[in-house]
C-alpha cells in the first residue's frame, strides 16, 4: 500500500470550504483535471479518469458532522482517499487531502499524485474565494 497527502491553509470558515469540497455539482472545479465524478445514486459513484480512460465504480460519502469526504473504488479496492476540513481559528482552515493505493497498477507515482493533490488544493481554495468573495460583494 503507498498513501499520500497534502494539507493546504485556507482563508475561509471550515463549513464554507467544507460546503464548497462537498457539493456533488461542483466537484469538476476542483478535483484533478483528468478525473470525473459522476453520480450515479450516491453515494455510489462513477469515476472516469482521463489517463486511462477508465470507468470505475466508487463510493463518495460526506460526513459533514466531520467536515470529511470520504470515498473509494466499490468492486476492486484499489484505491480510497478521504478529505479533511479542519478550523484553525481566525476565520481559516486547514484543508487535507489522503489517498491510498492499495493496488500498486492503479498508483501513478508519487510525482503525479503530488501534482494532482496540490493543484486540487489550489483550484478548491480559488472556488472558496470565489464563493465568499461573492457572498461578500
Amino acid at each position: 500500500m503507498t498513501e499520500y497527502e497534502r494539507s493546504r491553509t485556507m482563508p475561509a470558515q471550515p463549513e464554507h470550504v467544507f460546503d464548497q469540497a462537498a457539493a456533488f455539482d461542483r466537484l469538476d472545479s476542483w478535483l484533478p483535471d483528468a478525473v470525473h465524478v459522476e453520480a450515479d445514486d450516491p453515494p455510489a459513484v462513477t469515476v472516469h479518469e482521463d489517463r486511462t480512460d477508465e470507468d470505475t465504480a466508487a463510493l463518495l460519502r460526506a460526513r459533514p458532522e466531520q467536515m470529511r469526504l470520504e470515498w473509494g473504488t466499490r468492486d476492486d479496492g484499489a484505491y480510497a482517499g478521504w478529505l479533511q476540513v479542519a478550523g484553525i481559528g481566525s476565520g481559516a482552515s486547514e484543508v487535507t487531502l489522503h489517498l491510498s493505493f492499495f493496488d500498486e497498477r492503479h498508483d501513478p507515482g508519487e510525482a503525479r499524485v503530488g501534482e494532482a493533490l496540490d493543484g486540487s488544493l489550489a483550484r478548491l481554495e480559488e472556488q472558496v474565494r470565489l464563493r465568499v468573495d461573492n457572498a461578500a460583494g
